[in-house]
């Protein structure tokens, strides 16, 4: 039980000091997907509490650092905790840590954020609904990089094995043509990352890039519905075999 939980402290302070030097990727005003992949991860490894507080710590490192405003709170507590909570009630279930994330940052922390920064902060012309479109776009981007993440390390072993040590409940979730599809359109958002980054630091400027970026999530998307409807025929047609 000692060493769990000294793991468990070791485990949070890297998920900290990750967040904290990955959070400016791809970071604009109320939006920060690498963020979210931290919550979820943390939120599967270590639990609700753990991943409210590595939310926590990183929100307040960024604010005192970066500059950040209290976005950086607002826009991440809710959904580390519900993410927890929901993989917890879900028996294991990696999507579900994923939902978690979004309904708490997307809505619960999108909705709070107003009178946050307009009381607080002093900003003018903002509505309850005003940060809602990015926050959940900010989740679907971090949300599914850590799907595709946490959905490979479950199929080796490796999660549970993590779990285990960690003194956290293992869980052991098993393969299916729903996940794999899952999978497969999750890899748009990592995409979508990849040409991100490259535009960021190549400074590629061109239209087609975006074109590329945003159409990356789509690609996959429309590959995952064909590999479940291929899956699907074709288990159908054994059965009936």
């Amino acid at each position: 039980m000692k060493h769990a939980n000294l793991r468990k402290m070791v485990m949070l302070s890297m998920l900290v000091a990750v967040g904290v030097v990955i959070s400016p990727i791809l970071r604009v005003e109320g939006m920060c997907p690498m963020a979210h992949l931290i919550n979820i991860v943390c939120a599967v490894l270590l639990g609700p509490w753990y991943s409210l507080l590595c939310a926590a710590l990183i929100g307040v490192i960024r604010m005192a650092v970066m500059g950040i405003p209290p976005l950086a709170l607002t826009g991440a507590v809710f959904g580390a905790l519900l993410s927890g909570i929901f993989y917890r009630l879900s028996n294991g279930k990696i999507l579900f840590a994923v939902l978690g994330e979004v309904l708490g940052t997307g809505v619960i922390g999108a909705v709070v954020s107003y009178p946050v920064m307009t009381f607080l902060w002093g900003r003018e012309g903002l509505s309850w609904l005003f940060y809602v479109p990015s926050f959940i776009a900010g989740t679907l981007i971090g949300g599914s990089i850590a799907y595709v993440l946490l959905h490979r390390l479950a199929e080796n072993g490796t999660l549970a094995d993590m779990q285990r040590r960690l003194g956290a409940p293992v869980y052991h979730e098993s393969g299916s043509v729903l996940a794999n599809a899952v999978t497969i359109a999750a890899c748009g958002a990592i995409a979508f990352v990849a040409v991100e980054v490259l535009m960021k630091v190549f400074s590629f400027t061109a239209p087609v890039w975006k074109y590329i970026a945003f159409g990356a999530p789509a690609v996959f998307a429309a590959a995952a519905v064909l590999y479940y409807i291929i899956m699907q025929a074709g288990r159908k047609k054994a059965v009936d075999q």
